[in-house]
């Protein structure tokens, strides 16, 4: 059993487990609705491990020291994590880059890096005794919890915006989510979904309201420094929405660090939409704070948020870090899912392409050096948006089943 205990990330207050279960009752108390979120928590273990684990740390169960799980049974058994980090000897070629990395997390079961946050939460909630979960997303949070709670045998309650991608809608449905189209905003649906849970005493997985969140994220970060190993990242390339796969990043890295099993962490640079900057603009200005979006869009549908959830936390992580905001606009994420779909193999949604489109955003500003070891955080695959992809695809019409026909669609002389 892994003991730890709650820290605000704001006034440095610390509770028990079973003293919170959110957020910190104090911070909180100047909540704005709809605005970023208050009194986050973040999880620190009484005993930070000080060795690897015996088996490798991409197999199931393997980082479960790192958890802040009662007992390891909890966790639904679904093999969630374990992605790999890929050599891209192409995209290297291709950028100068000799010590680049893509961590392909389009690999995880529901196609996602948030089945991370959404497998310890599930597992906190079957702790709990907690027999329904729900949460607020532009889709593919809710996917992963509607994944992960079939699996577990709990139920999901998924509150999303309407005009989430279909593929996104199905997917949930499929799983057996109870789905609520929300006529609004993601900024609607999280609101919404609090309200939900108060009334009906579900579990909240919201994104940084559920400290378990930031926990479950920082997986990723922990696998990246084991397979690099004895060498470590200099650079850590973040997509950002609300800001919580950044901060997971940042705390796995500072959990290593205090573990004595890493020297120094990376360097971590968010990457945001031009339609949806709050957390990189404030980065770029050095402003204390974000500004809401009264408007955010973006065709990166998993990062349009209009006031980032995790936004205070997200911005001194990535100060820390001596990190950077960029951003990048929507044509640039369009070009990028074609590029690393077609130089690693790899094939990525917008959101997810936008660590690509945000490394070359990097060097032209200087950010980033060709010979230092990065990392791309790849969080999604591009199966859950198609219609994003085909933007930068052509499909040529069919041919008869000849090889005439096929020698005039390709060019080719046939000698």
């Amino acid at each position: 059993m892994a003991s730890f205990t709650f820290v605000c990330s704001e006034c440095g207050v610390r509770y028990t487990e079973h003293e919170v279960r959110y957020v910190c009752p104090v911070c909180s108390q100047h909540q704005s609705p709809g605005g970023v979120t208050r009194g986050v928590l973040t999880v620190e273990l009484t005993d930070a491990p000080r060795r690897w684990p015996a088996a490798r740390v991409h197999d199931p169960g393997a980082l479960v020291a790192f958890l802040p799980v009662a007992d390891p049974v909890s966790l639904p058994a679904l093999r969630v994590g374990g992605t790999p980090l890929l050599p891209v000897p192409e995209l290297r070629r291709r950028f100068g880059m000799p010590h680049l990395w893509v961590k392909d997390d389009t690999r995880n079961p529901s196609g996602s890096t948030k089945d991370r946050a959404s497998l310890l939460v599930v597992a906190k909630a079957i702790e709990y005794g907690c027999g329904t979960v729900a949460t607020a997303s532009t889709g593919n949070a809710a996917s992963a919890l509607a994944a992960v709670a079939a699996a577990a045998g709990v139920r999901a309650v998924v509150f999303v915006p309407a005009s989430a991608p279909p593929a996104k809608l199905v997917q949930m449905a499929s799983y057996g989510a109870t789905l609520v189209p929300v006529a609004g905003s993601y900024d609607d649906a999280f609101e919404l979904s609090l309200a939900a849970c108060e009334r009906f005493g579900w579990y909240n997985r919201n994104t940084a309201y559920n400290p378990f969140t930031i926990e479950g994220k920082k997986t990723a970060a922990l696998e990246i420094a084991a397979d690099l190993a004895p060498d470590a990242p200099h650079v850590v390339i973040v997509p950002a929405g609300d800001g919580v796969i950044v901060s997971g990043i940042a705390k796995g890295f500072a959990d290593l660090v205090r573990g004595g099993l890493l020297h120094r962490p990376p360097r971590l640079i968010v990457v945001q939409p031009e339609g949806s900057a709050a957390i990189a603009r404030a980065l770029r200005t050095g402003a204390p704070s974000v500004t809401p979006l009264a408007a955010a869009e973006s065709v990166a549908d998993s990062l349009v948020v209009r006031a980032p959830r995790n936004a205070i936390m997200a911005l001194a992580q990535v100060r820390a870090s001596g990190g950077a905001g960029v951003t990048v606009t929507d044509e640039a994420l369009l070009d990028a899912i074609a590029t690393l779909a077609s130089t690693t193999g790899v094939f990525a949604e917008p959101a997810a392409a936008a660590s690509l489109a945000g490394l070359q955003a990097a060097l032209g500003e200087g950010l980033v050096a060709r010979d230092e070891r990065v990392v791309l955080l790849v969080t999604g695959t591009g199966l859950k948006d198609i219609a994003a992809a085909s933007e930068r695809v052509r499909i040529p019409g069919a041919v008869p089943p000849d090889l005439v026909a096929v020698q005039h669609l390709l060019g080719e002389t046939g000698n």
